[in-house]
Order: C-alpha cells, then structure tokens, then sequence
C-alpha cells in the first residue's frame, strides 16, 4: 500500500532507507495520537496519572552481550574494540539490514524527526523508524523535538531503525542471540532489533554522541546536571541507579539534564529533551518533583497497575526492579529551556558501594578526581542488564559510563581533566549505598542525609569544615555537615566491628588497584591517588 500519513511526512521519505512495501507510515504523530495508537494497538493502557504503562516482555533492561559497532575504515583506529565494542563486518550489517528491510514489508511504521543535543553547534538530526506507537513515543519524549515548521525539511543525521518483533539467527548473521543493537557510523544507521527494552533507543543515540563529539572538542559525559540560582552548575556523574536523576532532581535549582551532557568551550548543554527516571519505591515525599512529572504523555515501563483503579504501585518489582518512567523535561516545574548551562563549578561522583566502605561524601584532589573518573566505581543494580539478579553486583565501569563509551577511557578522562583544572571545579566523591555494612548487613543512605551532604557541598557550606583523610582511599571526609550528624560521615564507626571494615576497606582497596591495572600507562600522580593496599 505504502501510504503516508500524520503531522509533517518528511520529503526525505522512507525509500531513502530501502524501505518498499510498508502499508501505512505514520509521520511524527504528536503525543495524544500515539497514545490513542497504543491503546487501539494493545500495546499498552493508561494509569490514574493519564501515563502511558506498557510492557517489555523478557527484556526489562539493557543487552550488552548483543551490542555492535561495524567495523570499517571509518572505526577501525578510533574504537576501543572488546567485550564492551564488539566489533561487526560490514557485510554482516548488511544481511541483517537487508533481512530486516523484507520483514518489515506490509508492515505499520512510525517515524519521528527528532534532534539531539540542545546546543545548535553540536546537535545532530536523529530520525526514529519503528513498528509500535509507544517505542515511537518514548523516542518523541526523550529526544529533542523539531520544530513543527522544520520536519518535512529535515534529512536525518543518523536513523534508528527499531525492530522488537524482528529476530536475528546468531548461526547465520554472527550475533550473540537473537537480540541485535549494531551501530554503523558509514551508513548513520542503527539496527534494533529482537527487545522492547526502549532504553536501548536512548543509549544508542548517546553512543553516537559519545564518538562523535570529542573530535569537536567536545567532552560527553554520563551525567545529570542542575544550575543554582547564580549560575552555578553541578554535575552528577553515576551509572543507572546511583542517584543521578533523583539528586539532580532539585526545586531549589534548575535541572538542565537528568542523564547525558556535554561540556564545550561555551559550557554545558543537555542531549536530550526528556528524563529517564527509575521509578521503583518512587516517593512522593521525596522525589516531588519526579512524581508530578508521571501525567499524560509519559511512558511507564513495567510499573504495577491495580486492575481497577489504575494507582500505580511503584514499590512492587514484579516484573523489575528496573522500572522506568520516560516525560519530557518540561514537566519538571524548574526545568531549564533550552537546557543549556555555563561551566560546572561542583562535579560529584555517584557511587552506590555495595561493601559500604565508602565515606558518604568526601573532597577529591584533582589526582583523585582522575583515579575515581577512570575506575567509575559503583554497584550495577538489579534489573539495569539482562543476566543481573536480585543483588547488587560490585563493578568499576570506566568514565561512569563504559557501556556507552566508543573511545578509549584516557580519551574522556584526559578531557575532563584539562577542563576541571581550566574551571578550577570542585570535586566530591558521594556514597548513594550501603552505611554501616554491606548490603544485606548495612542499610542503604538515607536521601534526606545524601541531599544534605550534597546541598552543602554545592553551597560551599563544606569549604572551611575539618576533614581527615581517609585511612585507605585517602579522600577527604569532613566532620560536620548541616543537617547531618556528624556520627554518619565516618565510615568505619557505622559498623559494629572497625576490624570487620578494615578487612572490607582493603578489601575494596585491592579491586580498585586491580582494576586500575588495565588502564596501562597513565599518570604517576594518577596512580598514586587511588587507594592504600
């Protein structure tokens, strides 16, 4: 049939893809269409809230096992090519477009024109391609939208493809499993196929990002990012549930970005035009702002519904611990449009550590700052990956964002490095886990302390406090913060036996260094920051 229908079909049409013999494309729908296309689809139903729930079926996180970059001319010396970038022939990429091109023939498609990167100077055009109405949604709510007047202009920078009922045959096409995400910067294009995991979308345009970038002088980061109100901006770097939404989250600040950045000569600037939020055990009480942020228009991964009356229980993880909530950064009441924002002035690393070893806040030198940003240590929480089970699982992912990063560490580390000390920014390393003993013996941070610590580290309110040295990692750990009993910012004297955390804190000491190992060649001073064993 291949019609086309919607707001703004693009004169940069689907053939230009390969595409042939699709039976109707729906172009770049507004909110309240996709959500009638969903519920008329039965691809999902609507909470009390007026919130989109849907279902990911078996995949209810990330697949990195069965995540590609083809390699070619173009990645072959720029890629750190492993277990994290696995590389994939071109001809493989290929096959696998071709098949998927013919699968999708006589099929519904939704496409959405989209941007990412609020700043012009750095944005690239994304065009999303996908065969349900809510993956097409969650595309239009977390990326930037184009202007109404500009879609039928816009000729895509990069076109996702997103194909969940399409599976590849790991005999024929060389993959992991039957679950796909392949990356090919000659031909701009990304297959998706085989999940409904939705945040494999988002990740896969950061990827784009984090390759693309740094060869314009530009440093991606995965990060939050909130501005006060005299400018000074804060970033909260952490991987997925270490607190990078919920701390940036802030009615006292604007919140430019809850997830991926980048810092340019002119400052920071969100990529993206939505949030991403982890909603299990979500607080009303302490998480307002994300709270009145789940209403019409957002997408709800996996969130218990009552049959009845449709309240959303957010405390079950029946399906997983990893639900989401997808909305647009606008229904954050101090959110910052366009999100844009001047140099960072504090940087505080997220760690959820599992052995509860580490002070809750505590100051970084520069050289730490460095040793921590390359370890990118934290606990990788249950449910953000597929194979993960109900515990936290100890982890050092480089940068705070390994997964996500096609380059090698020392490139993103280099850069931060030379625009910290060009800013002169602060740095604080944040402990969001366990106090008092490891998980299963300690308890988790209370938000309210870890917003207290975090407030006045912002605020300069720790600036002319006493601190010591740790005894193992040799950060600097105040001993008061407003707000806070002075007890909770020493570590060791939360737990029972002080033996018993010594054996822990080297313990911890010894992955640090071993981990570091791999990194090679990197500055004596670098090294020497990181932990006594």
């Amino acid at each position: 049939m291949m019609q086309n229908a919607g707001v703004k079909p693009s004169r940069h049409g689907l053939t230009g893809h390969g595409l042939r013999n699709w039976d109707v494309a729906y172009w770049n729908l507004g909110t309240a269409k996709l959500v009638e296309a969903a519920i008329q689809r039965h691809e999902g139903e609507l909470a009390n809230t007026g919130a989109l729930v849907v279902r990911t079926g078996h995949f209810t996180g990330r697949s990195p096992k069965d995540k590609y970059i083809v390699r070619d001319a173009a990645t072959e010396n720029t890629i750190a090519w492993g277990s994290v970038n696995q590389p994939m022939a071109p001809e493989r990429f290929t096959a696998l477009y071709e098949k998927l091109l013919s699968f999708w023939q006589g099929r519904t498609l939704f496409v959405q024109d989209c941007l990412a990167g609020a700043d012009p100077a750095h944005q690239i055009k994304v065009r999303v391609i996908t065969e349900t109405a809510w993956h097409s949604l969650f595309g239009r709510q977390l990326l930037i939208r184009t202007p109404y007047e500009e879609l039928q202009d816009q000729a895509p920078d990069f076109t996702i493809m997103f194909a969940p009922t399409f599976q590849a045959r790991p005999e024929q096409d060389g993959t992991h499993s039957g679950t796909v995400i392949a990356i090919n910067f000659t031909e701009r294009l990304v297959l998706i196929a085989g999940t409904m995991y939705a945040g494999e979308l988002k990740k896969s345009v950061f990827t784009i990002l984090n390759h693309l970038l740094p060869d314009r002088g530009v440093l991606p980061m995965h990060c939050s990012a909130n501005v006060g109100a005299e400018g000074d901006v804060a970033l909260f770097f952490g991987l997925s549930g270490t607190g990078k939404t919920t701390l940036s989250a802030d009615a006292a600040r604007g919140l430019i970005g809850d997830d991926e950045h980048g810092w340019s000569s002119g400052g920071v600037f969100n990529f993206e035009g939505g949030c991403y939020a982890k909603c299990i055990r979500l607080s009303q009480r302490h998480e307002p702002e994300i709270w009145d942020a789940i209403r019409f228009g957002t997408v709800l991964e996996n969130v218990v519904l009552d049959a009845d009356r449709r309240n959303c229980d957010y405390a079950s993880g029946e399906f997983t611990e990893n639900t989401r909530a997808a909305y647009r950064i606008e229904f954050m009441g101090n959110a910052v449009i366009p999100s844009l924002g001047g140099h960072p002035r504090n940087i505080l690393f997220l760690a959820a550590d599992a052995f509860g070893v580490l002070p809750p806040i505590a100051r970084l030198t520069p050289e730490q700052a460095m040793f921590h940003f390359l370890s990118g240590y934290t606990a990788k929480l249950a449910g953000t990956e597929r194979g993960l089970g109900n515990e936290p699982v100890a982890t050092f992912s480089a940068c705070f964002g390994e997964p996500f990063l096609p380059r090698p560490a020392q490139v993103y580390a280099g850069m931060l490095g030379r625009l910290m000390r060009e800013h002169n920014v602060n740095c604080w390393l944040v402990n969001t886990g366990w106090v008092g003993g490891a998980y299963g013996t300690g308890d988790r941070m209370s938000l309210p302390h870890t917003r207290a610590m975090v407030n006045a580290a912002i605020a300069g309110q720790l600036d002319g406090v006493a601190a010591e040295p740790h005894p193992v990692f040799g950060v600097l750990t105040p001993k008061q913060c407003p707000g806070v009993p002075g007890s909770l910012l020493d570590a060791r004297a939360q737990w029972a036996s002080p033996e018993a955390y010594d054996t822990a804190a080297a313990e911890l000491a010894r992955r640090f260094r071993k981990n570091f190992e791999r990194f090679g060649a990197v500055d004596a001073a670098i090294t020497k920051a990181g932990p006594r064993v």
